[in-house]
């Protein structure tokens, strides 16, 4: 074959791949948004700021729209998908096991992530040396509520997380109550007489299928979406607003990098899967997240992943995945730690043994129960420093590359959704391999 010739070949391999393939369409949109937010941006300054601006925000258009439409879609889905996940397990019992083993799961990764964090942060010293006065003055941060510190209010925040008005949590979007009331409605029918409980249950999966359909729809804007999310950022930021924050910035994706292979081991070592094919199944689901920085709009998308690329039963995914999305922000507790002992080096204060384990058991508890939406977490960073006595106000150094890494944390975050899933599916294979050679 001559040069033309391959040439030819590979530019049809390529546009075929773009076309059959929703992720290639989708890193495609990512790297043009790159590119066009970078032409358009400050580093260039090819046109007026205002005017990129302004620019930026139209192409932002299908991103906000595929945000709506997946925000409009996520509170049915996630109680249809809750109600059927839970209603499927069949017996009371099951749903116990499942529920305790995955909340065990979830509290054992987020400390790896958390102590992954420390580590690396005491390792390589991001903060030593570091010149807070290069930046511009603090800017007004969010407050932070004395009662998220208070001890004696935990049994007075564990119960606030059973919704008094379900639909009240529904339409504020409280997603943990969300969660907690559909798992009520799931195990009542299991308790309910099966002749009685299939009406309301082939509504709840009706409600489910016409979820998904919705889904499918957002999903064929969400290269455009991608495209234009990337190209505001971009543009707003600058390749030049990062480089003051290199070093932090490494330590962070170095430890989300770090949870990420340490899920691949767990992955190959328990669950028996490639981790490499596993990757290629869910890299639609870690664009979209990138993209979003939410782990509760990927969710839908999440869902559908794990059930027709992962192959998981929708009796652990329709449980797991919302739930995962609600309280399982390992990506998010590791960058949590890094920042809270980088934020201490800035300021020369040395962190106790105590104020460590502080730091990690707030970190922990913190994480539970954030909300899956962008900037969230930097509202939460805010209590773990109060925690450790370092000055909030630091939190201004770090905002402006806030955006790029919760973008990143979020990708880490729902791929420990997904390998939750198949490491819940591997226990009850194992437990009921073990029920019957008993």
């Amino acid at each position: 074959m001559n040069i033309r010739g391959s040439m030819s070949f590979t530019y049809l391999s390529f546009v075929t791949t773009i076309k059959e393939h929703i992720w290639a369409k989708v890193l495609l949109g990512l790297v043009l948004g790159v590119v066009v937010g970078v032409a358009l941006g400050p580093d260039l300054n090819l046109i007026a700021r205002d005017l990129a601006y302004s620019i930026s925000n139209w192409l932002a258009l299908p991103g906000y729209l595929f945000l709506a439409i997946i925000r409009m879609v996520v509170i049915p889905l996630v109680v249809s998908s809750i109600i059927c996940g839970v209603a499927a397990g069949g017996n009371i019992e099951t749903i116990q096991k499942l529920g305790f083993g995955v909340v065990v799961y979830f509290i054992l990764t987020t400390t790896v992530a958390v102590a992954t964090g420390i580590f690396l942060s005491y390792l390589f010293e991001p903060g030593v040396g570091f010149d807070a006065h290069s930046f511009n003055a603090l800017t007004a941060l969010p407050p932070v509520s004395d009662a998220l510190l208070d001890v004696s209010n935990i049994p007075k925040r564990l119960v606030s997380f059973i919704p008094t008005n379900p639909i009240s949590s529904m339409a504020s979007g409280e997603m943990l109550q969300v969660v907690i009331f559909s798992a009520f409605v799931g195990a009542a029918l299991v308790y309910m007489p099966k002749a009685k409980a299939k009406p309301f249950l082939d509504v709840v999966v009706s409600l489910q299928a016409l979820s998904m359909v919705v889904v499918d729809w957002a999903l064929k804007l969400a290269p455009y979406a991608v495209f234009g999310l990337i190209a505001q950022l971009s543009i707003k930021m600058g390749a030049e607003a990062l480089s003051g924050m290199l070093v932090y910035m490494g330590v962070v994706l170095a430890g989300l990098l770090s949870m990420l292979v340490f899920y691949m081991l767990v992955l190959y070592f328990f669950c028996g899967r490639n981790p490499f094919e596993f990757l290629a199944q869910i890299r639609n689901v870690q664009l979209i997240a990138f993209s979003t920085s939410s782990s509760s709009a990927t969710m839908p998308v999440t869902l559908k992943t794990a059930e027709e690329k992962v192959g998981i039963n929708p009796t652990v995914s329709r449980f797991i995945v919302p739930l995962g999305a609600t309280i399982n922000m390992d990506g998010t507790a590791l960058y949590q730690a890094i920042a809270t002992i980088f934020l201490a080096q800035v300021f020369v204060l040395d962190l106790t043994t105590t104020d460590i384990l502080i730091a990690l058991a707030t970190s922990i508890a913190a994480s539970i129960g954030t909300p899956g939406t962008p900037g969230v977490g930097i509202v939460v960073l805010a209590t773990i420093l109060s925690s450790v006595g370092v000055p909030v106000e630091g939190i201004a150094i770090i905002l402006g590359v806030d955006r790029l890494l919760d973008m990143c944390r979020t990708t880490i975050n729902v791929t420990g959704d997904l390998v939750a899933c198949a490491v819940m599916e591997r226990i009850m294979h194992l437990r009921k391999k073990r029920q019957k050679s008993v």
